[in-house]
């Protein structure tokens, strides 16, 4: 997925934060009585997670385009440039003001322990619980930047003057900020793409109310002309933050590529994977419901009935990246009798014994710590930490307690607890994992467990259709599960295709030259080699590269 598609840092699935939680109320800290006020205009009371963010004035202009400062929120990349406090609101009505708790929920700490100075601070009540996974959103009120001054007694109230726009139904609409080529691109592929909108009965059950899957179906060149011509079909689903807007920039690259001779003529389905817990990662959840069963006994074969699908294993593929990346993986695996490979990029972890750096079966397991006591990294950058695991799931449990990274593996991953939410994988405080929910997730989700107990049921119908591709320099450590997932399938005799590319990290592993998505050229192409293998071999600058060679 596109950088500028990416909140913050990634769009696509495993998107990072960070924070600290857990701080004293000081009612000393309090003198600086930061406040906050909902416009008078506004058409009703509004109750939601209010947040505050501040930034030292002078870091804030550096940062900002032309020294205006538009915005101040979190960037993993620096987290501890910006303070968060978080309180929930349960009533705020037109005009009236409210103390902001900075103290007792806050992130990398009280606000009364900030350097006093000059600070930009912005406040923005999330009324919809889903700052974790999308940021600001509709309906959400939000102040204008204050330049204020912390630590030096009484602050005017900030006002909440703005309502965020809602969104209308599902159209063709890219974000506002998309660059214009991308733009071009999605309007010129609008004439050959059509919407999925599809109640699923098996989700619906399990929600007690329709439950509808989305996404779109792009159509190739020539489809409406070659009536008879049946097309192998690839089915995409983005990475974690993505929503059903994003994926119109993936279809606008692939209608492109299919017009240019770049990709092969195939059927595309962009498939929506965002919900209010986070990804769902085509999963079957005790938690989410059964989305994989969803998409492969009701949506599929919908769409094989509408639409002129090679409708076999052969000629089904999956791809995505990131969170997206981990959901194709899983559902090759689950599913083998139904798709013919996965071609999938920086997954999230598919062996838990390396969950980025972490082994969950570990006597003593911790997320936080390493045995030596040192902090678990999460972010990297050209070699360089930027964030580690304590950090992103403390910022996290500020922000709010559904949609973050953290809480959306757990409504994927792990058991119903007796309060109707997931257990906790660990202890948000010491970073301590809890050893039977770790048994769950490998008993149910753990790739390479699956692949090394279940290995002579699923090798007529899976060997060879897995293809991984990562980056040995990826940003979220990604790399070291799928070493491990390699491991794996050579020990089974399996044909292995893990590929690792030189010095790629989590955000530029597509790119080649100027070419931003060549990877997806490369993908597609051995896609329709398995589909046709007698076809025509695609021109040099889009053959295969990069790839080991396949054991067999």
């Amino acid at each position: 997925m596109a950088a500028y598609l990416i909140r913050r840092t990634a769009g696509a699935s495993l998107i990072l934060l960070l924070l600290l939680a857990g701080c004293r109320r000081d009612d000393a800290a309090q003198a600086d009585g930061l406040r906050v006020q909902l416009s008078a205009s506004a058409a009703h009371p509004v109750s939601g997670r209010l947040l505050v963010f501040a930034m030292p004035a002078d870091a804030a202009r550096a940062a900002a385009k032309d020294g205006k400062i538009e915005q101040v929120d979190n960037d993993p990349f620096d987290p501890s440039q910006v303070s968060v406090a978080a309180m929930d609101v349960p009533h705020l009505a037109p005009g009236e003001t409210l103390r902001a708790d900075t103290e007792t929920l806050a992130f990398p700490e009280a606000f009364s322990k900030l350097k006093p100075g000059e600070y930009a601070v912005q406040a923005v009540l999330d009324v919809n619980g889903d700052y974790n996974y999308g940021g600001r959103g509709a309906g959400d009120w939000v102040s204008d930047v204050a330049t204020v001054e912390l630590g030096g007694g009484a602050i005017a109230p900030l006002p909440l003057v703005r309502e965020l726009p809602g969104e209308s139904a599902p159209t063709w609409d890219l974000p506002a900020d998309a660059p214009k080529e991308v733009k071009d691109d999605a309007a010129a592929a609008l004439p050959h793409a059509e919407r999925v909108d599809f109640v699923s009965p098996a989700l619906s059950a399990f929600w007690g109310r329709p439950l509808h899957m989305r996404g779109w179906v792009l159509l190739p060149p020539g489809y409406a002309e070659q009536t008879q011509q049946r097309y192998p079909t690839v089915y995409f689903t983005h990475g974690f933050t993505g929503k059903l807007k994003h994926l119109i920039a993936e279809a606008g690259s692939v209608d492109k590529r299919m017009r240019d001779g770049r990709m092969p003529p195939m059927i595309w389905v962009f498939l929506d994977e965002s919900g209010a817990s986070g990804t769902h990662e085509f999963a079957d959840s005790v938690n989410n419901g059964p989305w994989g069963a969803a998409l492969t006994t009701e949506l599929i074969p919908d769409l094989e009935k509408r639409y002129r699908m090679d409708a076999q294993p052969s000629g089904r593929f999956l791809t995505g990246h990131s969170s997206g990346g981990w959901a194709t993986l899983w559902l090759q695996v689950a599913y083998p009798k139904v798709f013919g490979g996965t071609w999938s990029t920086s997954p999230d972890p598919s062996d838990f014994t390396d969950f980025t750096g972490v082994d969950l079966y570990a006597k003593d397991a911790n997320v936080y710590r390493k045995p030596d006591g040192g902090a678990v990294p999460l972010v990297r950058d050209k070699g360089e930490v930027k964030a580690s695991f304590e950090q992103f799931s403390r910022l996290e449990r500020v922000l709010g307690p559904y949609g973050g990274q953290m809480a959306s593996f757990e409504w994927v991953f792990s058991p119903r607890g007796a309060d109707g939410r997931p257990v906790p994988l660990f202890d948000r405080d010491t970073g301590k994992v809890d050893p039977q929910v770790a048994a769950y997730w490998r008993d149910h989700y753990d790739i390479a467990h699956k692949l090394r107990t279940q290995w002579p049921a699923l090798k007529p119908d899976l060997d060879g259709k897995i293809h991984v591709i990562v980056g040995d320099a990826d940003t979220f450590y990604l790399d070291g599960a799928a070493r491990k997932l390699k491991a794996t399938l050579e020990s089974l005799g399996a044909k292995t295709d893990v590929r690792f590319l030189p010095g790629r990290t989590h955000f530029d592993l597509y790119v080649e030259g100027d070419d931003r998505r060549a990877l997806s050229s490369k993908i597609a192409w051995e896609m329709y080699a398995v589909a046709r293998p007698d076809a025509p071999k695609p021109a040099k600058e889009n053959a295969p590269s990069n790839a080991v060679p396949v054991k067999r």
